[in-house]
C-alpha cells in the first residue's frame, strides 16, 4: 500500500527573528534533525513553514514545531535540547503509531524523590518503571545512556520514602576492563569505589550528599561489590544489580537468590559492553534464556532511540549494532551479542 503524502503550511506568529533564528539552529540544523527523526521535509521562508510528508507525520512535524517555538522564546535551543524534546515527545513511537505499529499501553507515573519528581522519556522508560513496581524481579537491559541505573535508583529511594523498604543494596561487579585493582592504591573498599561511583551521583542528585553519607553510616543505604553478596539473605530491602553483564552464570545465580522476605530486585545490564574473559559466559545473557515466561520477573529491552545522553551517543549505539549484525563484533566470543529479547 503507498503511502499518502501532504504538504502542511505554518505559519508561526509573532514574527521574532531572533526566536525564529533559535527555533532552525545553525544552517537549519534543528529543522534538519526533526526531518530525519520523522521523515519529513521541511522548508520554510521567515516564519512560513512548509513541511512535506506522510500526512500524520507532516501533522505531528508541525505541532512540533509550535511547541519548538513556543520553547525557543524562553531558552537557548541546541542540538542536544532538542534530542531532549523529542524523546520527552516520544516521536518515534508517534510515527510508528501513525504508521500502524500499536503503542504499548504502559503507566507513565512520576518517580517521587524528596528533593526531585523523576518523569520517564520514553515508552520503554515509562515500561521499565511499571515493571519496577509490579514485579519483584526487575531487568533492564539496553545500550549505555537510557536511564537502566538511574530509574532504578530513584525506584529504590521513592520505595525507601515510602517506606516500602527497610534499606537499599547497591550491587556491582568489580570487573577489570584492561586494567588491575591490585595496582590501585587503598584498600578492597577504596579500590571497588570507583566502579560503584554512577550509582553514588545518582543517589547523591535525589537525596543530597549529607544525606546520603548519613543513611549510609546507618547502614540504611549499602553499597557493596557482588564478591560481598555470597551468603546473605537480605530481607525487605530494594536491591539493584548494575552492569550485570559483568556476572559470570553462577555469580548471577547466587545474586539472584540473596532476595529475602520483603524485598525486590532490579538487575541492569548492557550485552553488547561484555569485559568478561573472552569465552565467559555472561550470566545476563544466560539468565535472559533461563527466566523468561518466569511468574514475577519482568525484561525490559531498551533501544538506541531511547538514548538520553548527548544526540552523538544514539548514532554511535546504533553504528555499533549495524557492525555487530555484520559480524564484525570484536567482543565477547562466548555467544552473540544479542541486545534484544531471546528469540521464542
Amino acid at each position: 500500500m503507498s503511502t499518502v503524502l501532504a504538504t502542511e503550511e505554518l505559519l508561526l506568529e509573532p514574527a521574532d527573528n531572533r526566536v525564529l533564528a533559535n527555533l532552525c539552529g545553525q544552517r537549519d540544523e534543528h529543522l534538519r534533525q526533526i526531518e530525519q527523526r520523522l521523515g519529513v521535509q521541511i522548508s520554510n521562508r521567515g516564519n512560513h513553514f512548509r513541511i512535506m510528508g506522510p500526512v500524520q507525520t507532516a501533522r505531528m512535524a508541525a505541532g512540533l514545531l509550535r511547541e519548538l517555538f513556543a520553547l525557543a522564546g524562553n531558552e537557548h535551543l541546541d542540538p542536544q535540547r532538542l534530542h531532549v524534546f523529542l524523546q520527552d515527545a516520544a516521536v518515534d513511537e508517534r510515527v510508528e503509531a501513525a504508521n500502524g505499529v500499536p503503542a504499548a499501553a504502559v503507566d507513565g507515573e512520576v518517580l517521587r524523590t524528596r528533593r526531585s519528581h523523576i518523569r520517564p522519556r520514553g515508552p520503554n522508560q515509562r515500561a521499565y518503571i511499571a515493571s519496577i513496581r509490579e514485579n519483584d524481579l526487575c531487568f533492564g537491559i539496553g545500550p549505555a545512556g537510557t536511564g537502566k541505573t538511574y530509574l532504578a535508583v530513584a525506584s529504590a529511594v521513592e520505595a525507601l520514602e515510602q517506606e516500602r523498604v527497610r534499606r537499599i543494596v547497591l550491587v556491582r561487579p568489580a570487573v577489570e576492563a584492561g586494567e588491575r585493582l591490585g595496582f590501585l592504591p587503598g584498600d578492597l573498599a577504596q579500590k571497588v569505589d570507583p566502579y560503584l561511583r554512577p550509582m553514588y551521583d545518582a543517589l547523591y542528585e535525589m537525596l543530597g550528599f549529607d544525606r546520603v553519607a548519613r543513611l549510609v553510616e546507618r547502614n540504611v543505604i549499602e553499597v557493596a561489590p557482588l564478591a560481598y553478596m555470597r551468603g546473605r539473605s537480605l530481607n525487605e530491602s530494594f536491591i539493584i544489580l548494575d552492569e550485570a553483564q559483568n556476572t559470570s552464570v553462577e555469580q548471577m545465580k547466587m545474586f539472584l537468590t540473596r532476595m529475602g522476605f520483603g524485598s525486590r530486585a532490579v538487575v541492569t545490564g548492557d550485552v553488547t559492553q561484555v569485559d568478561l574473559p573472552r569465552r565467559q559466559l555472561s550470566g545476563l545473557r544466560h539468565v535472559m534464556q533461563v527466566l523468561q515466561g518466569v511468574p514475577g520477573v519482568s525484561f525490559t529491552f531498551f533501544s538506541p532511540r531511547d538514548v538520553v545522553r548527548h544526540a552523538l551517543v544514539q548514532r554511535i549505539v546504533e553504528a555499533y549494532e549495524a557492525a555487530e549484525q555484520a559480524g564484525a563484533d570484536p567482543g565477547n566470543g562466548s555467544d552473540d551479542a544479542q541486545s534484544g529479547p531471546p528469540a521464542a
